[in-house]
């Protein structure tokens, strides 16, 4: 099995994984993590894409390799962003952040005082 075939199976697997995720999961947090995966999987396709006319003796496809680069980044963005609305929703619900932040009873009495 060729290297290209090896990737391109590999990012077949993350689209599917990230698409089961976000369908199965309901938390929105693990839906934007399934997203990200679905977003790798399609950056690792476009490599391979890129990479086939490198061995067949033609030069590199720059055209996949910029829509990559920017795609990266673009993703970097709207993670940031939807991490951003995620947060500002949990705390217009009222739920608890993740992870135990919450404040103590005490701290949060003192502090108001």
């Amino acid at each position: 099995m060729s290297g290209e075939t090896c990737f391109g199976l590999l990012a077949a697997a993350l689209v599917g994984l990230g698409l089961y995720g976000a369908i199965v999961h309901g938390d929105p947090l693990r839906r934007l993590l399934a997203f990200n995966l679905v977003g790798g999987g399609v950056f690792l396709l476009f490599g391979v894409i890129a990479r086939r006319g490198a061995t067949a003796g033609f030069g590199g496809d720059p055209v996949p390799q910029a829509l990559v680069i920017t795609g990266i980044i673009v993703a970097f963005a709207a993670t940031a962003l939807a991490v951003g609305l995620i947060v500002r929703l949990a705390d217009l619900r009222g739920a608890p952040a993740r992870g135990g932040d919450t404040p103590s009873a005490g701290a949060a009495g003192s502090a108001r005082g």
